[in-house]
């Protein structure tokens, strides 16, 4: 009775969520409702930078989790949506995609559009690179990069997922040092990327910049693995115990009417 109990509930649950285009795998979720809550609470800040900081916080303590994202080479791939775990990308993907959106809707087409290439919900076609991540969202006008100089031109070859081909990558990235004499450049919100030091790898890790007021200390707020949960973290810290050589910074852009349809 429990177990027909539970399954009523999520087909329930399945079936009030809004369709996807057409080829797409109707949504998955795990959400308590906080994620519409937050979308209208944040539309009291006119800026999106305040936006992200109000949603981003909101959802600070939350669990970290990996392998949210469902779906495989062999397996159809779901379009998710959760409210209660993260890892650091989709993290950064709910909080810029709900800071962005006036309603469920738009922030449902923005998060598509932010995690897939193309918007199309397909294992194939998920940003499984955090550097085909970032190059396709700055193409799609979701971000803008930031840029401090002289810039490192970074190129690996990277395995992006299981069950995938060798790729090569190639991305500018910041130095540490210029990172570091240019963070009066930085704004509330922006996205950080921290490369790898591994040269099978692109990047290890990103999060959103937080500015403390008065001048107080640049954070870093994340879904950090090493906490179990989503936190705000001193950057130069962190920075310095992961001995970070390079980063790059994307800064989101406030979506036109035309892009939320």
């Amino acid at each position: 009775m429990e177990q027909a109990t539970t399954r009523r509930a999520f087909l329930g649950l399945m079936a009030s969520l809004p369709l996807l285009p057409a080829g797409s795998q109707r949504a998955f979720a795990s959400d308590s409702g906080l994620i519409d809550r937050l979308i209208r609470e944040s539309r009291t800040h006119a800026l999106l930078p305040d936006r992200i900081e109000f949603i981003s916080a909101a959802l600070l303590g939350k669990k970290y989790r990996s392998d949210t994202l469902i779906g495989g080479p062999k397996r159809p791939e779901l379009f998710v949506v959760r409210d209660d775990a993260f890892d650091c990308v989709t993290f950064c993907e709910v909080v810029v995609a709900a800071a962005s959106a006036h309603d469920r809707a738009g922030f449902e087409t923005i998060l598509r559009r932010i995690r897939y290439d193309g918007g199309e919900v397909q294992w194939n076609r998920r940003n499984h690179a955090f550097a085909d991540w970032c190059q396709r969202n700055v193409d799609n006008r979701t971000f803008r990069p930031v840029t401090m100089h002289p810039s490192t031109r970074i190129e690996r070859t990277i395995i992006p997922a299981p069950g995938l081909d060798r790729q090569q990558v190639s991305f500018d990235a910041i130095p540490r040092a210029m990172f570091t004499a240019g963070k009066h450049l930085l704004a509330n919100g922006d996205l950080i990327g921290f490369v790898s030091r591994r040269t099978s790898l692109d990047y290890f890790h990103c999060g959103l910049v937080v500015m403390r007021k008065n001048g107080g200390a640049v954070m870093l707020r994340h879904a950090a693995l090493s906490r179990g949960r989503s936190v705000d973290e001193n950057l130069e810290a962190f920075l310095t115990s992961n001995a970070v050589k390079w980063v790059t910074l994307l800064r989101p852009l406030d979506q036109a009417p035309a892009d939320r349809a």
